[in-house]
């Protein structure tokens, strides 16, 4: 509309107006009709602008107004609409007087459901486009999360493992050189001792790589438990008899076996419960007796064997992950330091080897406290077969 009305026919020409001056000529033109009694009527106005809306399918309710533009005070109005605030759109004015104290404009009252409606698919698909930016930037901080977690936990790892593969190699090594010493031949107690540093350091780089390799077959579930009836007493006093041979802390145990037996592998249980126990003696207060209390009691159909002691402890927050791999709780802080050995298997071992056998291990501690670990496997060989059963059905 203001192209139509601003323009003028090509080769007509508006007398009466300043040559290149600033105003529009159909300024001078508008007023010279006015002044000669023919005004601008606003009704007609009205009509035209319904037209050319019409003709570019806005359906939108409009006002057309004479205004004053030095202080944007409406004059008259073409019909009877209050105008709301906020919700409109408002043509540019067009004077009608030279002064610039009269102008008339088009304005458009909540034109937008029209622009929703022509822009709705391109808004659709903008939204979608946004979502789907915000999304990819989401996931990339959480890779970008993760990466810097898995190289935190490689680079803890590495170190943890080279520590602990070291001085077991170091020990062999200074053994190796003492036996290679033709003196050694006349002291055959020192001989014998050092032959059995070496075996010991030899069992303990052994059950490492074992460990690994146990832990990545149970990942890839290509590990079978052979269980059978496995008498418990006699297991864990083995466990207890080992630490208390090389442990430098002063430790008491505790048996409480209410449950004599259980249905489980006895190889892989054993060392589950040896990494409790281990555990236990790893992350106990510094000062002090380090006692452990070891119960076993078989109710719903399930045989529990539970590991408590008066350790360190650990948060809720280290619950939560303290079965990952390489993952140490409490301890991995210091674990720079060398205040504890290992580097983070023990733990995840020992929850591979309770999914293996159809079971679980649940975590409950008080930070300063205590911490309990409680292993459940299934009480008989029958509801064993069942589960298979179950589980080959599933898959």
């Amino acid at each position: 509309m203001k192209i139509r009305m601003a323009c003028t026919p090509e080769g007509t020409q508006v007398i009466g107006g300043e040559v290149n001056g600033t105003i529009n000529p159909l300024t001078y033109f508008c007023e010279n009709l006015s002044n000669m009694g023919y005004k601008m009527s606003l009704l007609k106005v009205d009509s035209i602008a319904s037209a050319l809306l019409k003709e570019y399918s806005i359906k939108s309710n409009f006002v057309v107004c004479t205004m004053n533009p030095q202080n944007d005070s409406i004059l008259q109005v073409s019909k009877k609409e209050k105008l709301p605030l906020w919700g409109i759109i408002k043509s540019a004015p067009f004077a009608i007087k030279s002064d610039s104290t009269e102008a008339v404009q088009l304005v458009l009252v909540n034109p937008y459901k029209v622009f929703f409606e022509r822009m709705g698919l391109l808004m659709i698909a903008s939204f979608i486009m946004l979502v789907l930016v915000i999304g990819c930037i989401i996931y990339q901080i959480k890779v970008i999360i993760y990466q810097k977690k898995v190289a935190k936990l490689r680079e803890d790892f590495s170190y943890a493992m080279i520590h602990d593969m070291k001085t077991p190699l170091s020990s062999i090594m200074m053994c190796s050189d003492a036996l290679n010493d033709e003196k050694i031949e006349s002291m055959p107690e020192l001989k014998k001792s050092f032959l059995g540093v070496v075996k010991s350091e030899t069992v303990h780089l052994l059950k490492l790589i074992n460990r690994l390799l146990t832990i990545s077959r149970l990942e890839s579930h290509k590990l079978t438990m052979v269980k059978e009836k496995v008498q418990l007493e006699p297991m864990l006093e083995r466990i207890i008899e080992t630490f208390k041979a090389k442990s430098t802390k002063p430790l008491h145990f505790t048996l409480n076996l209410q449950a004599k037996e259980v249905n489980a592998d006895k190889e892989y249980l054993e060392e589950a419960v040896y990494n409790l126990v281990d555990n236990a003696v790893k992350y106990s207060k510094d000062e002090g007796e380090v006692e452990i209390e070891i119960t076993s009691e078989c109710s719903g159909g399930y045989s529990c064997i539970k590991v408590r002691d008066n350790g360190i402890g650990f948060s809720e927050e280290d619950k939560r992950k303290i079965f990952d791999k390489f993952e140490r709780g409490s301890a991995i802080k210091s674990s720079r330091l060398g205040k504890v050995a290992g580097f983070g298997l023990g733990l995840n071992y020992v929850y591979r080897v309770m999914e293996a056998h159809g079971g679980t291990v649940t975590a409950s501690s008080v930070v300063g406290k205590f911490s309990e670990f409680t292993l459940y496997m299934s009480a008989s060989e029958e509801e064993d077969t069942e589960n298979k059963m179950i589980d080959g059905k599933q898959n």
